[in-house]
């Protein structure tokens, strides 16, 4: 009987996960751990059957979360902001000698988790981190690229866009703050550096990019994501750049804009006698706004695309791969939650068997992740209920620029 928990299972990631968990035979069953009973609950009824169950755990208290995982075979943690909790989870998950997979998406605190590997090594487990979209897939299929498709790879460029989730709560706002606000990584010229988000030189790595589903000359933004840190640790590449923005641009412009003007401090200011956090009051405001900007704009569906862009020489000619992740229908809560199920079950099956601390690229074989996601994601059916295309997308661009669709499935 083997059995997962899924940390943070009621959120727009975890939820997606145990859904994709719950439908296969690998797992015989899967528990939400998670403060929200009352969603819990109600995702079960959605799920149904008896394979499902919930407990309620404080992803901030290291015996909470040891009695929530205590007796689980795999733990699949989707908390977030994960600079504030994955530490306090990890070394719990640690101590009580149980593998394990996150989508860590914080770059500044990934650094400090990967330092805990000695302990996950004594500890005799296998801990994935940052399995999710991006990083994750990305991770999985730049290796793919420069191992399988090229004899030479140059440059690993990361694209990413999102939005209209039908909830975005304070979490969300709170981590794109966070992001807005730290030194951003970039491995440029063969050397790990850093930029900042507005100031000139972090303005000069914004671009646009043309994403399948979501259009063309989407404007990107530099994004403090694992990639741009990991990668070259396995990958001899001279360059791997992360940018990413949440569409439709005039919602992603309103939270730029209240960042930029010292809206997401936390430090309270008086106001009438009150004080009142800057921050607080931002992240209200940005949610509040959120409704009224996705009608202006006739925004739609929730979609998203994640790309990965890799360049480099094939028999000592030029050669270029573009791999396009989008979803016409969903966005963060697919796009991110089916990879880390993935990750869940290649451990479970015995295909990630390496011990310690480790980013995708480190640890998961791309083939086995290809075969596993195209089962899952029955990639082969690529248009969704409603019209809107749902898969993967790769595209081969030569010396000349001919385009040219590639199957790698």
């Amino acid at each position: 009987m083997a059995t997962v928990i899924v940390l943070g299972g009621c959120g727009a990631v975890g939820s997606v996960a145990v859904k994709t968990l719950a439908a296969q035979e690998i797992f015989d069953h899967v528990v939400i751990g998670d403060m929200n009973m009352d969603r819990a609950e109600k995702l079960i009824s959605e799920i149904g059957g008896e394979k499902v169950s919930a407990l309620r755990f404080d992803a901030m208290d290291p015996q909470s979360i040891k009695q929530a995982i205590r007796g689980c075979d795999l733990v699949l943690n989707c908390v977030g902001p994960f600079y504030k909790s994955v530490k306090i989870i990890l070394k719990a998950v640690i101590e009580s000698g149980i593998h394990y997979v996150d989508v860590c998406d914080d770059v500044d605190v990934t650094l400090e988790i990967l330092a805990m590997d000695a302990d996950a090594r004594k500890a005799g487990i296998s801990a994935l981190i940052g399995m999710g979209s991006s990083p994750g897939a990305t991770n999985i299929l730049a290796r793919f690229a420069a191992e399988s498709l090229l004899d030479e790879t140059d440059s690993i460029d990361i694209f990413h866009a999102h939005g209209g989730e039908p909830f975005e709560g304070e979490g969300v706002i709170g981590h794109r703050f966070h992001c807005m606000s730290i030194d951003i990584p970039m491995f440029l010229d063969g050397k790990l550096k850093y930029v900042k988000y507005f100031e000139e030189d972090g303005m000069a790595m914004r671009q646009t990019f043309d994403f399948p589903v979501l259009g063309k000359n989407i404007p990107l933004y530099p994004y403090p994501h694992p990639e741009q840190v990991t990668i070259p640790q396995y990958i001899k590449v001279k360059q791997v750049t992360n940018k990413g923005t949440v569409i439709p641009d005039a919602y992603y412009e309103l939270t730029r804009e209240l960042c930029r003007l010292g809206l997401a401090s936390r430090e309270s200011v008086m106001v009438k006698g009150r004080p009142v956090v800057p921050a607080e009051f931002a992240t209200a405001y940005i949610i509040r706004e959120r409704e009224r900007i996705l009608k202006e704009t006739g925004f739609g569906s929730q979609r998203g695309c994640c790309s990965v862009v890799v360049k480099g020489k094939k028999d000592g000619r030029y050669q270029e791969y573009r791999f396009h992740m989008a979803s016409g229908s969903q966005a963060l809560g697919e796009g991110t939650g089916i990879p880390a199920a993935i990750g869940v079950m290649l451990m479970q099956q015995g295909r990630i068997t390496q011990k310690g601390i480790f980013p995708p690229e480190g640890g998961v074989n791309p083939a086995d992740f290809i075969d596993l996601i195209s089962k899952v994601m029955k990639l082969g059916e690529k248009k969704n209920e409603d019209g809107s295309f749902s898969g993967v997308i790769v595209e081969s661009v030569d010396a000349a620029g001919k385009v040219s669709i590639v199957d790698i499935a």
